[in-house]
């Protein structure tokens, strides 16, 4: 199960933030690996090698967006937390157990299709040559891609309806994670689906590709979903802590977050895999080294208060990732022994 000797190693998976502060507009980009600094501080992947600083002013057709958008906004303190922090136990704790029923329900799937006779009722031809190309491309896909692929195309409808003046107000509204508005608990998940530009989200893309394969090949393509759903909720919530904490109100949006989850748990799963900077192949290091090296890079962006990059919701990314090397296996063994056995009861009523 370990991973290719030569991962890319990408550059900035952003989850960007925007402080709302009177009269100013501060960006605040969620950049996934700080080594590599191509265009847009950091994307190795997208930068075209190009070197830019980051600006303290966000570009003006964001600019125009946020300040167009009337959000209904609450003092900034700690009652901002309750109902996030309960939604975040009951999101990942109903993410992974979906994820259970999922696993259960293709296992007996599976079951029957080795009965020769229901493997042939289930046989769909594909009519069309366009039909039959798809379900062949479809049918090549790895498990990891299959999942990836998805992920993907949800990332890039809302990404397109960012574009569309008349969705602005609801965009902002449900897609922009803000722990003082008056819905901060959907925008949690949904935040983790949403791009403001196309360098934004070709970065997360990138590095969700990069990483998902083998995450999906060591979990399972129902745990990693689970599992990325309940790292996107507890990022952000994540970063709704700091922001609080600090007194620093402001809104993020970007899937970085749960991509660095799934990041730190490929390299605690495989320290000794050898990434490699995309670009520059010559330069390679392990997996374990370089999340230690962005998990401190985090850490000082949190305890120092930098605000280019949202440190928090990386840095609670990554905790989940590693936590979940740790004990996702055996929370996940604990839900099968509890969930497959009631699962299978409520399926045998109804049938």
């Amino acid at each position: 199960m370990a991973l290719s000797r030569n991962l890319p190693f990408s550059g900035p998976s952003w989850r960007t933030g925007i402080l709302s502060q009177p009269q100013q507009i501060v960006p605040k980009c969620r950049e996934f690996f700080k080594s590599s600094l191509v265009c847009c501080r950091g994307s190795a992947g997208g930068g075209g090698g190009r070197s830019l600083r980051p600006s303290n002013t966000v570009p003006d057709t964001l600019a125009s967006r946020v300040e167009t958008i009337k959000l209904e906004n609450r003092p900034l303190n700690s009652s901002c937390l309750i109902r996030p922090a309960i939604f975040t136990v009951a999101f990942s704790t109903t993410s992974l157990a979906c994820a259970t029923i999922w696993q259960y329900e293709n296992l007996r799937a599976k079951r029957l299709v080795h009965s020769t006779v229901e493997w042939f009722n289930n046989r769909t031809y594909k009519y069309g040559h366009f039909r039959k190309e798809a379900n062949n491309w479809w049918n090549s896909l790895s498990e990891g891609q299959k999942i990836f692929y998805p992920i993907c195309f949800l990332n890039a409808v809302v990404f397109l309806a960012w574009k569309v003046p008349s969705f602005q107000t609801t965009m902002a509204r449900y897609f922009f994670s803000n722990p003082v508005a008056k819905n901060n608990c959907w925008p949690m998940v949904l935040s983790a689906f949403s791009h403001y530009s196309a360098l934004h989200i070709f970065a997360n893309m990138y590095v969700l590709h990069s990483f998902s394969t083998g995450a999906v090949l060591m979990m399972g393509k129902e745990q990693f979903v689970g599992f990325y759903m309940a790292a996107a909720v507890v990022s952000s919530f994540a970063s709704y802590v700091c922001k609080v904490a600090l007194s620093k109100p402001g809104f993020s949006l970007g899937a970085s977050g749960a991509i660095m989850a799934v990041l730190a748990y490929t390299c605690v799963k495989n320290p000794d895999s050898l990434l490699n900077i995309i670009f520059l192949p010559m330069i390679t290091f392990k997996a374990g080294m370089a999340l230690k090296a962005v998990m401190a890079f985090d850490t000082a962006g949190v305890v120092l208060g930098w605000t280019i990059f949202d440190h928090a919701a990386h840095l609670g990314g990554a905790l989940f990732g590693v936590f979940w090397a740790h004990y996702g296996y055996s929370y996940m063994h604990f839900q099968r022994q509890h969930i497959f056995p009631l699962w299978h009861q409520l399926r045998s009523k109804n049938n």
